[in-house]
């Protein structure tokens, strides 16, 4: 039996489109920087290229020299190796160290809490400092994290390093309220030594 061209056409269409669409979505980068990002780059003996660097809304940083370059597509350690590439067409041998910049969410009992951008190198009381430090309120020892809505650490202390809890951008660390017992611990201690001594008063009667 001959298929009439016009259906046979539609026939394979069809069947591409179902190819294609079973291709499996490439994943986004988990560590690659996001647009609002910044990066800074250190290039020994290269004042005048090291600095730090923007990601603008398009996921494009304008390096020294380099011009334009996507960075949102690719992962931290291979950003470093391919500006070192790039570089030695220019410079000779050129040492280079990039640290990324997040932004994330400082919440919770902070003095200040918004949207910082900060060096995943320390800690997250650095983080928290540059949110003005925690609240009377705040509970140093009970820091938690979330991403996209979801809790992914929980009771962590504020001398963990960013690195240590893999803080991403967009993050959000939230520093719970310290407990009732824990805020009112003087009052508390007052208030039992009193009924003591107020029971130990009518049972000597």
């Amino acid at each position: 039996m001959r298929f009439h061209p016009v259906i046979a056409g539609l026939v394979i269409a069809l069947f591409s489109a179902r190819s294609a669409n079973a291709q499996p979505t490439p994943k986004p980068t988990d560590n690659a920087l996001l647009p609002g990002d910044a990066v800074r780059v250190l290039i020994w003996r290269e004042p005048d290229l090291s600095g730090e660097f923007v990601v603008n809304e398009l996921g494009v940083v304008t390096f020294p020299m380099l011009g334009k370059r996507d960075v949102t597509s690719i992962p931290l350690e291979g950003l470093r190796e391919k500006l070192i590439a790039e570089y030695s067409a220019e410079l000779r041998n050129p040492s280079i160290t990039i640290t990324p910049l997040r932004r994330i969410y400082v919440l919770g009992e902070v003095t200040k809490p918004g949207l910082y951008s900060v060096d995943p190198t320390i800690t997250l009381a650095g983080a928290l400092a540059l949110a003005g430090g925690a609240s009377p309120l705040g509970n140093l020892d009970n820091l938690r994290i979330l991403r996209d809505g979801k809790l992914i650490r929980k009771n962590v202390s504020a001398n963990t390093s960013l690195s240590t809890v893999d803080i991403r951008s967009a993050d959000q660390v939230f520093v719970d309220r310290r407990s009732w017992l824990d805020r009112n611990s003087t009052f508390a201690a007052s208030a039992l030594l009193s009924a003591v001594t107020l029971a130990i008063t009518l049972l000597a009667r």
